[in-house]
């Protein structure tokens, strides 16, 4: 059992203001690994008066100074590495290698992004008759999710920490370990007393009271739409600068003159990394309709390719969803793609053959989806994919952007220029071409219902930064 039944507020590991533990779940063998404390609304106040004290000072700190506390972040996270992605791992069941090289990987390049876009930001400049200051925008509420649980807390509190911000940290209580990991890197690598705190504790009450709460200037939310709009509504009262990303719903367009088989490998494979719960995973897969057998066939030697078991194991692909309410969401979507008639390619309801325990599922591919079935137009979360067929380029154009969501979008094509034409056409963030590399220094977040703000590089930097002018 790894039990931490403390938050980190002040500089200190201190006891909630009132008891009350949560057990965090294995979510491959479904046996508790630890007990947190859930916070309360006592504790919130207490983090944010902390933060509140220590922002009248680290926003005042020289830019050497930051650099130099994030260099030492940067050498902590980098030596406990291994341990990060072990507790991810345990907590929310990625396979130790996708954690290693990936969860806890990616985490680690927002502090090195950070670092790199603070050394030479300008934080005024010279502009018409008089000047234009960047300075920071105060306490911050970061609220996380725990599909990507500590690259999502890094990518907030690496540039709220950079631009001079305070932070008030509520990570998910359902993989929370890795975020406690991470406060004592924090700790170790001097971070002054009250710049970060972390109280964990559930949405209704840690959550929420973080979205209304009277000393936190900015609230920074992932997760579901539904509760960025309860974000959204309750820091409204105080006016705070709210950033959300959201949901998503991805296409992928695979154009006629496309390397199909290939792009449909890639396709699935995407489709299913970390288990299907990404939020721009491209879960919409456009063909064209002449193309839907060799599509088909394609498809199903991709899934025959995932090895599913223990994610402690390194020879293992993919790992169980987090919770048992995540494997019942997913299943009942699967049986409504059946029930609404989609062709089952792949895959299908229950558990994998020989998993006995566990929140697995299996990979799953619908063919001949319409625009119109639950799997198409709702965020499933889980490794399903939905196969949709089309006529024309305009046709897929408008199948792409027929959803609430906006977060991502996806392009295939042996046609460059034409590719990029139907990049800027589709109504999204972030478009990726050919299977584009993930780069940490361009924007990422959403249209529509995905959200507003976005984060990475010098755009999420500057999330956190007020504007002001001077004049005379």
């Amino acid at each position: 059992m790894m039990d931490h039944l403390t938050f980190y507020i002040d500089g200190a590991w201190v006891d909630p203001a009132v008891p009350a533990t949560l057990g965090v779940a294995n979510p491959a063998t479904e046996e508790i690994v630890a007990q947190i404390s859930l916070g309360s609304r006592d504790d919130v106040d207490r983090a944010a008066r902390a933060a509140r004290r220590a922002f009248a000072t680290w926003s005042e700190t020289p830019v050497d100074h930051r650099l130099a506390v994030l260099r030492a972040v940067i050498a902590g996270f980098r030596a406990r590495l291994p341990e990060l992605a072990r507790t991810m791992t345990l907590e929310m069941g990625a396979p130790i290698t996708f954690a290693t090289e990936r969860q806890a990987t990616v985490a680690l390049f927002h502090f090195e992004e950070a670092e790199r876009v603070l050394a030479t930001y300008r934080f005024e400049e010279p502009m018409g008759a008089g000047t234009v200051r960047r300075e920071p925008i105060g306490v911050c509420g970061l609220i996380t999710p725990w599909n990507w649980p500590l690259n999502q807390v890094a990518s907030k509190v690496a540039p709220a920490l950079a631009t001079g911000c305070t932070v008030v940290l509520k990570p998910s209580e359902i993989a929370p370990l890795s975020a406690l990991l991470f406060a004592e890197i924090l700790h170790d690598a001097g971070v002054p007393a009250g710049v970060f705190n972390l109280v964990n504790g559930d949405g209704p009450t840690v959550g929420e009271t973080i979205a209304s709460h009277p000393e936190i200037d900015m609230v920074s939310f992932t997760g579901s739409t539904a509760a960025g709009v309860r974000v959204a509504k309750l820091a409204a009262d105080t006016v705070k600068r709210v950033a959300q990303e959201l949901g998503g719903k991805s296409a992928n367009i695979i154009l006629a003159d496309a390397d199909l088989r290939a792009a449909v490998i890639a396709g699935v494979h995407a489709c299913n990394t970390n288990a299907g719960q990404n939020c721009q995973s491209p879960t919409r897969m456009l063909i064209p309709r002449a193309a839907r057998e060799a599509a088909f066939a394609a498809a199903r030697d991709a899934i025959d390719t995932i090895r599913l078991g223990d994610p402690l194991d390194p020879a293992t692909t993919m790992g169980p969803l987090v919770s048992r309410a995540q494997y019942d969401k997913v299943q009942d979507l699967i049986q409504s793609g059946i029930d609404e008639g989609a062709t089952l390619v792949a895959g299908g309801p229950g558990r994998p053959a020989g998993l006995n325990r566990g929140h697995y599922v299996r990979p799953t591919v619908f063919g001949d989806v319409t625009p119109q079935m639950r799997i198409a137009r709702e965020e499933i979360f889980g490794p399903v994919l939905s196969i949709i067929g089309y006529d024309s380029e305009d046709e897929a154009i408008a199948i792409a952007n027929d959803t609430p969501f906006g977060l991502a979008g996806f392009v295939q094509s042996k046609d460059r220029a034409r590719a990029r034409t139907v990049a800027e056409r589709i109504r999204a963030g972030r478009v990726y071409i050919n299977g584009a590399a993930f780069d940490r220094s361009l924007p990422f977040g959403g249209y529509k219902q995905s959200g507003n703000g976005r984060e990475f590089g010098v755009f999420g930097f500057e999330e956190y930064l007020e504007v002001k002018a001077i004049l005379g």
